[in-house]
């Protein structure tokens, strides 16, 4: 029984899917999606093959040319996870040093190197399109920018995820909510914002451009633009940032204001890191399934390194609304 536990979850970290989905899967349940089915009768099949070695370990090169905080660091961690489940060995190339070195057009021809993860890749279309020209395998988790048509990638869903916490805020009563963006040129910042927008159309209220700042997603830049929009002149009732540390640091200005929150103004984040539990008062934000999609960008990787063609090429997973208690009533 122990054994049957672990090989579930083992299936279960290499699909991406939950433990419960790969239980009703295996006991024949009918409220499962026949991809999903094939998925997880697949990973069982591979599981059920005998172990000796048919050749060398496969080797995946997993760029993320950013500081491995809390939110890189997640989709890291279970990328390398779900590579050691296939047998498959990563090679890491991380942090911000990387970001100005051409390495992509080398990648094809990187001795011992037999396909890529890109997590946020800072290069621009016409380079992905060329190394996928090369016949070279990769896949591009959290793109920066409206991916390739034939270039596969994975991402979480964020303009309805924005739309869902905006529209929390629009049924406690908010109409003046100010937005703190990460930069124009971001793709999630983007759908956020439409999602945000689509979710103000539903109450009947126009979105105003200057309720809206874009800065890079630190702490400090949600400092100063949370202070911008507080002494702007306006009277807000709550800010929406697209991030959680830029919510962190609206919830420093606000109380640098005597703003009392959610009392006097309602701060919400997005993407749920370990920061959002630690704040007083913890902050509601919408959560990004990190860690799934490190597993299915593995998943969909091996399928293709197997000679199958992906079912599809750009997948958007749920995201889900988190109301703690940064958020409440409009004050009157």
């Amino acid at each position: 029984m122990e054994n049957r536990r672990a090989k579930v979850r083992d299936i279960a970290a290499e699909t991406g899917v939950s433990i419960a989905t790969v239980s009703r899967v295996l006991n024949d349940h009918a409220n499962v999606s026949p991809r999903t089915r094939d998925l997880v009768l697949q990973a069982v099949e591979r599981h059920q093959r005998p172990t000796a070695p048919d050749g060398p370990p496969r080797t995946v090169y997993v760029r993320c040319p950013y500081l491995l905080t809390d939110y890189f660091g997640l989709i890291v961690s279970s990328i390398a996870e779900t590579l050691r489940l296939h047998g498959a060995r990563m090679v890491l190339d991380a942090g911000e040093a990387s970001q100005g070195s051409d390495v992509l057009a080398g990648l094809p021809d990187e001795p011992g190197v037999d396909a890529a993860i890109l997590i946020l890749p800072p290069e621009d279309d016409e380079r992905l399109v060329a190394l996928s020209r090369r016949g070279f395998p990769f896949l591009v988790v959290d793109p920066r920018t409206a991916p390739p048509p034939d270039v596969p990638s994975i991402s979480a869903a964020h303009l309805s995820g924005a739309r869902a916490l905006t529209s929390h805020l629009v049924r406690q009563g908010h109409r003046d909510i100010g937005v703190i963006a990460g930069p124009d040129v971001w793709l999630a910042g983007d759908a956020r914002l439409a999602g945000h927008h689509a979710a103000l159309a539903q109450a009947g209220v126009l979105p105003s451009p200057h309720l809206t700042r874009h800065v890079e997603p630190t702490i400090d830049d949600g400092v100063r633009a949370a202070g911008e929009l507080l002494d702007g002149g306006g009277r807000l009732t709550a800010l929406v940032c697209f991030n959680d540390k830029l919510a962190v640091g609206a919830l420093q200005a606000a109380h640098a204001r005597g703003l009392r929150v959610p009392e006097d103004l309602s701060v919400a984040g997005f993407d749920d890191i370990d920061l959002s539990r630690a704040t007083r008062p913890a902050l509601t934000t919408v959560r990004q399934p990190l860690q799934e999609m490190g597993r299915l960008a593995v998943t969909q990787l091996a399928r293709v390194l197997d000679g199958h063609r992906p079912e599809a090429l750009h997948l958007e997973l749920s995201t889900t609304l988190v109301v703690r208690d940064s958020t409440g009533p409009a004050p009157a």
